[in-house]
């Protein structure tokens, strides 16, 4: 099964460094029967674009609790075996959930299929949304527009050999 683990940059050099992602358990997202459900497609790629997404938002609130981190949302893809993703089933169709799977213990940097990163010129809209997250999930309109901005930069794709440049600079 392919989950999205949602990171920083910081995070992702702490992982580089430990060759593991973890220690678990890891927050991740994955093609979830509610996120089939609320997605209404059965395109499997679409799904993965969807659950990559939900990663992406998962990033962004790692942002918003680390102000020192380079403002750029981190997305590291990886294949598992079925049995080491847990889905909360009472959780299923919450939407502030959907797509969401716990991995409970750490995962080999190895069994990284890709890591997707936001381009330098993402940093800005991408800062203002990790400000705005708490007035967006408080209910203000006006932040959840600024948090919806960093959703008009779509994350780059990199090799997993590429890590070590992508924390470098």
């Amino acid at each position: 099964m392919r989950v999205y683990v949602p990171l920083t940059l910081p995070a992702l050099a702490q992982a580089h460094r430990a060759g593991e992602l973890g220690p678990g358990p890891l927050t991740a997202y994955a093609v979830t029967p509610g996120l089939r459900e609320w997605y209404v497609s059965d395109d499997i790629e679409e799904l993965e674009y969807a659950a990559l997404t939900r990663a992406a938002h998962g990033s962004l609130r790692l942002l918003a609790a680390d102000p020192g981190a380079v403002r750029k949302r981190v997305v590291v893809a990886v294949d598992i075996a079925d049995g080491a993703v847990h889905a909360d089933p009472d959780q299923a169709f919450d939407p502030d959930a959907l797509g969401e799977v716990r991995l409970e213990a750490a995962v080999p940097l190895a069994k990284a299929a890709a890591v997707h990163v936001d381009a330098d010129d993402a940093a800005v809209d991408v800062a203002k949304a990790a400000e705005a997250l708490a007035a967006a999930d408080g209910g203000d309109a006006d932040a959840q527009f600024v948090v919806d901005g960093a959703d008009d930069h779509e994350l780059l794709w990199f090799a997993t050999q590429e890590i070590e440049h992508l924390i470098a600079g």
